[in-house]
């Protein structure tokens, strides 16, 4: 007989980690998952801190996966019913419902943002935010996924976006795609840097 102060054999599943589910998504689907881990909070901070709370209007976040920029985004002062987030794999979008209620989430392809998002947006955005893997798409494709992104937002608003890589992965183009680069973020596996891009 269990001891009333003993805990019986737990049949609770096991919690299984973000950075398991990113390597399994990744092993599934690389072409869809950008990572094999999720984003450091330092890396999701960094992403953050260029969307200011304060301008006006939703925020699009690209490729939530579990979560760490949108945990960034709330933590910066977003308030979650300005969230929208278009993430292509179900899984992750049922545990992003669950962990950041009030936040829109939106089971679809983000390179398809506009058609994903089906007018659901109450006005023009305040920038996006993504975590794709730009670098598996042709660079005609980024130039017409970010120019579509910026159709969605206000004049100048940002789109950010991290990566691995030393190069820019959507090439800038003067007067029409311009950008600048973060400092390295060293506490990231691996360590990466952010893209903020605007449409002059």
């Amino acid at each position: 007989m269990l001891n009333a102060q003993e805990p019986r054999s737990s049949s609770k599943k096991p919690r299984i980690s973000d950075h398991v589910r990113f390597l399994h998504s990744w092993i599934t689907n690389p072409l869809k998952t950008g990572a094999v881990s999720p984003s450091s909070p330092g890396l999701a901070r960094m992403m953050a801190s260029y969307l200011d709370p304060h301008s006006e209007g939703p925020v699009i976040e690209l490729g939530p996966g579990t979560g760490p920029v949108t945990k960034a985004l709330l933590e910066r002062g977003f308030a979650p019913e300005r969230l929208f987030l278009i993430e292509y794999n179900p899984e992750f979008c049922t545990l992003l419902r669950q962990r950041y209620p009030g936040v829109t989430v939106i089971q679809g392809d983000a390179y398809a943002m506009d058609k994903t998002l089906n007018g659901c947006l109450p006005s023009r955005a305040a920038g996006v935010i993504s975590s794709l893997p730009l670098f598996t798409m042709p660079v005609e494709e980024r130039h017409r996924m970010v120019n579509e992104a910026f159709d969605l937002c206000h004049p100048g608003a940002p789109f950010v976006q991290f990566t691995y890589a030393v190069v820019t992965p959507v090439p800038l183009v003067p007067g029409k795609i311009e950008g600048k680069v973060s400092p390295r973020v060293w506490m990231n596996v691996p360590p990466a840097r952010v893209w903020v891009y605007h449409r002059p």
